[in-house]
């Protein structure tokens, strides 16, 4: 979660889950028991989006990609 906060700029772990609430930032992955991440290539891939002025339509569409890519390589 740090590192996500640090790469986005999010200050706190409410706006990245209101970011993901909101359609605006893929789910985390479960890496641990109790512990969860997101692969580095989404976060940049997002904040790319961002930095080229992108709408919010066109990231949620962004991120929507990015979870059915996600289901095709578990299903790979």
């Amino acid at each position: 979660m740090p590192a996500v906060k640090a790469e986005t700029g999010h200050r706190s772990h409410a706006s990245i889950y209101n970011a993901i609430r909101a359609g605006l930032f893929t789910k985390p992955v479960q890496i641990g028991e109790r512990s969860v991440g997101w692969p580095s290539h989404e976060v940049r891939a997002i904040n790319a989006a961002r930095i080229a002025g992108k709408s919010d339509d066109d990231i949620r569409d962004l991120v929507n990609r990015l979870h059915a890519k996600r289901a095709e390589l578990a299903t790979a």
